[in-house]
């Protein structure tokens, strides 16, 4: 695989049609085939073809639905991997799915291990057990869906769990919009790693407005973008040496806990 220094993530931050996947697909199919050679990885926002919405028994899609069949369409196109998350139905359990699609084909999925009990996710939706590590280009990155920002232990870079870039995927409403902007900081200075959130605008079906900011964070906790409330679609570059270089320069691992997740030990890295 071609490794690389540089790595171009694209953030789309965009309103969500209310459960209508054909129309949240047509959208995306006139944005996204512009980034054909200009970008590594295209970043869509959490169920990004039909909205947060808790009706998985007559919207989510089968393994190789339509949106997963056009999210590899778009990776193969643009030469660039394609993430974000959708709700699937796997055997008699529904999931809220991250995918990710790359052009070779590579497909790999994590499913949303904390389910928001405020909006009853947890009564329609069937909860994940494993974090995912993800290996393209020379960058290890770790993909996480909305309300797990709030899990620290969870989303901690360890030895085994060690990572250089956060994904997280959101339909995160904009009366907590000051949680997500503390949290995506805090996520990338506690990990020094950086960090890409994609968030959505506008209002929903159930009545939610939501306020974008969707932003990549270095792993120093500056915001390099930053997309305000706008539709957006932002191609950002990362820096593999400036973060080897920070984390060389200070090794706060050095001084970390041990501890126990799901019956394993695991010690933080420098």
């Amino acid at each position: 695989m071609e490794l690389t220094n540089e790595l171009r993530v694209s953030i789309l931050q965009d309103g969500i049609v209310w459960e209508s996947c054909a129309a949240n697909l047509e959208y995306l199919n006139n944005i996204i085939p512009g980034l054909a050679g200009k970008t590594d990885i295209i970043v869509l926002p959490e169920m990004f073809s039909t909205g947060f919405s808790m009706r998985p028994h007559l919207f989510a899609e089968e393994l190789n639905g339509i949106a997963q069949l056009k999210m590899q369409e778009w990776s193969t196109l643009t030469g660039a991997a394609v993430c974000g998350s959708i709700m699937v139905r796997d055997g008699d359990m529904y999931y809220n799915r991250f995918f990710w699609f790359e052009p070779k084909p590579n497909t790999q999925f994590y499913d949303k291990a904390h389910l928001f009990r405020m909006g009853e996710e947890q009564l329609h939706y069937n909860k994940g057990v494993k974090q995912l590590l993800i290996l393209y280009k020379g960058w290890k990155i770790a993909p996480f869906v909305c309300y797990d920002l709030r899990f620290p232990v969870w989303l901690r870079r360890t030895h085994a769990f060690n990572y250089d870039l956060i994904l997280l995927v959101a339909n995160w409403p904009e009366r907590r919009i000051g949680h997500w902007k503390a949290l995506t900081l805090a996520r990338a200075i506690e990990n020094q790693a950086y960090v890409a959130a994609v968030n959505r605008i506008g209002i929903d079906g159930s009545g939610t407005t939501h306020s974008g900011a969707s932003c990549i964070v270095s792993p120093m906790g500056e915001i390099i973008f930053d997309a305000k409330d706008q539709a957006v679609c932002e191609t950002i570059k990362l820096s593999k040496q400036d973060l080897e270089k920070y984390r060389e320069s200070f090794p706060v691992g050095l001084d970390a806990d041990t501890f126990i997740l799901n019956n394993v030990c695991n010690d933080f890295v420098i």
